[in-house]
């Protein structure tokens, strides 16, 4: 199923992040499985009264001190807000511990991943409005390497604490301001369930100016009629999602398609040979090429990922029928973080960080001028 396999690949990077010398030695996948699915049988991490009204409960919030969704990049001047928006973000992945298959809330080393997580991703977001982004008990990624049914439990028991966190979302946030709903790969799965089971049809539906579905698999013909939103198609589009997966060339997309083309939509429907969404980050539009020269500015980090500038015209981008994201031979060197097959899923937004900035307070300005 894509949902319990699709993330391996984020632990391959979270492999080659912590235990760096070990090479490729680690990227066999039984071996993976070995090391990094939980052996003990799914259990509910306890969190007495999962209660969003704290600030603690949450990464990012207008009243969070040291709100990591406010730092910018070096030398990246600001741009005022183009309106009051609230952003609803759900980050990817940071939990790596295999001794349970969900994080608790206080665990030190995931909140500290996804922290940077929301530093580095979310903060395309500031300039538009205030960044909502909640701690939730994430599965594990050992949840995505098997097809036992305590990995599906696991995500599901994620994807309820992040629908607490939404309705409480909806209730803080100002209810005549728009809407930005956003994450990144396991952020995006429980995303774009949340669109399917909670935002469709809801009274806030009208609000939400775009969609952020980044990092994830999304079939345009058997995913987005669940939605309610139509994949963008045009730069100043609103009410739209906006999706892309990112591979430098040449591309070896099979840990993708070999999962993506095995599974089903939740209608029973396969997604076998179905093209994916591909919004070009360059340009804002549904498919097509844009040169290097188009990119306003890609995020590279420096080595211990403690601080970050921003390179203008690094990198290029074109979909491909299938609908994957390719930027190219002449990629950016950013260290042992690119995963196998030319995969820069861990850069997804990094790479188009300020045409992202750009693209959301495109989108909002044209969503409130309607």
């Amino acid at each position: 199923m894509l949902a319990r396999r699709f993330l391996w690949i984020i632990a391959i990077f979270i492999i080659l992040l912590l235990a760096g010398a070990l090479g490729y030695r680690l990227l066999e996948r039984p071996l993976m499985r070995a090391a990094l699915v939980p052996s003990a049988p799914f259990e509910a991490v306890p969190q007495p009264g999962v209660d969003y009204r704290p600030a603690s409960m949450w990464i990012a919030r207008p009243d969070v001190a040291d709100n990591p969704a406010l730092w910018l990049p070096d030398g990246f001047a600001d741009q005022p807000a183009a309106g009051n928006a609230s952003v609803f973000f759900i980050h990817p992945t940071s939990y790596l511990d295999r001794s349970r298959w969900n994080s608790p809330m206080d665990d030190a080393d995931s909140q500290q991943r996804a922290r940077l997580f929301v530093r580095s991703q979310a903060s395309i977001f500031n300039g538009v409005g205030a960044i909502w982004a909640p701690k939730y008990r994430q599965a594990t990624f050992g949840a995505f390497l098997t097809n036992r049914a305590d990995a599906a439990k696991a995500l599901d028991f994620a994807y309820r604490d992040v629908l607490s966190a939404y309705e409480e979302f909806v209730r803080q946030a100002p209810a005549d301001k728009p809407i930005i709903l956003a994450g990144h790969s396991q952020g995006s799965l429980h995303l774009t369930r949340l669109l399917a089971e909670r935002v469709k049809g809801s009274p806030e539906a009208a609000r939400v100016a775009a969609i952020y579905a980044v990092g994830w698999p999304v079939s345009i013909s058997v995913d987005l009629p669940r939605f309610g939103f139509p994949a963008c198609a045009t730069p100043d589009q609103t009410r739209c999602l906006i999706s892309w997966q990112s591979f430098a060339e040449p591309a070896g997309t099979d840990m993708v398609t070999d999962i993506y083309d095995a599974s089903n939509g939740s209608n029973g429907r396969s997604r076998a040979g179905t093209p994916m969404v591909c919004t070009n980050p360059l340009t804002g539009a549904a498919g097509g090429t844009a040169k290097a020269e188009a990119n306003l500015g890609t995020l590279e980090p420096n080595g211990d990922l403690s601080a970050a500038g921003i390179v203008k015209a690094a990198v290029p981008a074109r979909c491909d029928a299938r609908g994957f994201l390719l930027i190219g031979e002449d990629a950016p060197e950013l260290g042992p973080y690119v995963l196998p097959g030319n995969n820069y899923h861990v850069f997804d937004y990094a790479l188009f960080w300020a045409n992202a900035r750009a693209d959301v307070a495109r989108r909002l300005a044209a969503f409130t001028a309607q």
